[in-house]
């Protein structure tokens, strides 16, 4: 049996954040949601998760991972004190406890899995990930002997001169026998510059101690600041993008865009600079996106072209083309074959194939037919003060320039509205509707000179 523990108690007052350092996010996932998908090939009987900071928060935020057991550790003294913490959670456990950190996310879930099986095929008591790294400043060392063995895990600020030289270092992964490590855990000892409880302490307290080197030192870097946070959202971003390019994706500047991996794509997709993809979306073959755009939690069917604009929660069919400067807004959806032009907003809305929304437009909370062309600087007025209200325009319809149409308000198929109208009332199909006052015209109009004295 197995039994997986996750450290992610800690504040992380380095990252100086209202945010516990494990919600933090990379590539729009939270670190300790990265953490728990590295786990995903190991079929674990038993997941805990060991808080302290922002406990409640932490649950909350957690709470679609329903296998999860919770556990408080109060005060945090130390990772040998949080696992200290499982003894009565795993009172009647037989088996491997499997201990990961909440701000370790690069792990592959090969890497964790292999540590598992090779710690079960040695039949040792602990087996801990290792790697070597250039500047291990802040990484516990490890020592071993001449078979290999882990004979001890010295933390970087209780080293020697000497001992700060061994690069090989501790990447905070263990895979115990449960059995082993309970009967040591009382032997934890605060006598260290912390004046903390060391879960490492246990290695030489344990018969035998293997370790596992990791070739890539880039899977086991640790977050404590911002910076390294920043610097592993770049590991994240280059991954992405040699992942994409390999698969028929242009970048035109690489290092100027982001992406998520919850991002799908077509072939000869093209991306121009400074274009950022977040969230879940899917995007279809030939789209060309950019420069300038920003596309969240969105579908793009094939061939759309989105330039300099912004679309969030939305559905684009195939053949559309998007701005400059367009917002489309959550819970729209335009079909194939359609244009939304320079300036335009829509929000909450159906536009139907092949129609048109091309200059200075608000469309909000309205369904558009096949076919209609809405005309510059046209206006869905949906809100009264109090309530949203719909506006439906049938196929085949034309708004001039400068329409309002203040809804609740229905325009039939075939429907032309003159310029500068303001529309309060339905229009039967086939009609022309317009509203305007009266032209005015006053000649020999006498122009007001500027005083230049």
């Amino acid at each position: 049996m197995l039994a997986v523990a996750i450290l992610a108690a800690g504040k992380g007052t380095r990252m100086k954040s209202a945010l516990p350092k494990v919600l933090q996010t990379l590539a729009g996932t939270t670190l300790i949601e990265r953490v728990l998908t590295s786990c995903n090939q190991l079929q674990a009987e038993r997941m805990l998760l060991i808080l302290g900071h922002q406990a409640e928060l932490l649950e909350q935020k957690l709470e679609a991972y329903t296998e999860l057991e919770f556990i408080l550790q109060q005060p945090q003294n130390g990772t040998g004190h949080a696992v200290q913490q499982l003894v009565n959670a795993l009172k009647d456990f037989q088996g491997e406890l499997l201990v990961l950190n909440g701000d370790v996310p690069l792990l592959r879930p090969e890497t964790v899995k292999n540590l598992v099986e090779q710690h079960r095929s040695n039949n040792a008591s602990v087996t801990l990930l290792s790697t070597r790294i250039t500047n291990p400043k802040g990484y516990g060392r490890i020592f071993t002997n001449k078979q290999g063995q882990v004979s001890q895990i010295i933390e970087d600020r209780d080293c020697t001169v000497q001992q700060l030289k061994n690069t090989l270092v501790n990447a905070g992964v263990y895979c115990f026998d449960w059995n082993a490590l309970v009967n040591v855990l009382p032997k934890l000892s605060a006598r260290n510059d912390q004046k903390e409880l060391y879960l490492t302490d246990t290695i030489d307290m344990l018969p035998t101690a293997m370790h596992i080197e990791v070739d890539n030192s880039e899977e086991v870097v640790g977050i404590n600041t911002r910076q390294q946070l920043s610097q592993c959202e770049e590991l994240i971003q280059k991954r992405l993008r040699e992942y994409w390019m390999g698969e028929g994706v242009t970048f035109i500047d690489s290092s100027s865009c982001t992406l998520s991996e919850n991002c799908q794509f077509g072939r000869d997709v093209t991306i121009e600079p400074q274009t950022h993809i977040r969230g879940h979306c899917q995007i279809g073959h030939r789209c060309l996106l950019g420069p300038g755009s920003f596309i969240q939690n969105s579908d793009l069917g094939e061939e759309v072209k989105v330039l300099k604009s912004v679309i969030i929660d939305a559905k684009i069919g195939n053949n559309v083309a998007i701005g400059p400067f367009a917002h489309v807004r959550p819970e729209t959806s335009v079909a194939d074959n359609c244009r939304i032009g320079n300036f335009v907003e829509i929000k909450k809305s159906v536009i139907g194939q092949s129609s048109n929304v091309s200059h200075l437009s608000y469309i909000g909370d309205a369904k558009i037919g096949q076919e209609v062309n809405i005309g510059a600087g046209t206006i869905t007025a949906n809100f009264d003060g109090i309530n949203k209200h719909q506006t439906y325009i049938g196929d085949f319809s034309r708004t001039g320039a400068n329409s309002v149409l203040v809804a609740p308000i229905i325009l039939g198929s075939g429907v032309t509205v003159g310029a500068g109208s303001t529309l309060t009332k339905d229009v039967p199909n086939g009609s022309l509707a317009i509203e305007r006052s009266k032209q005015i015209t006053k000649g020999n109009w006498p122009r007001q000179q500027k005083n230049h004295s």
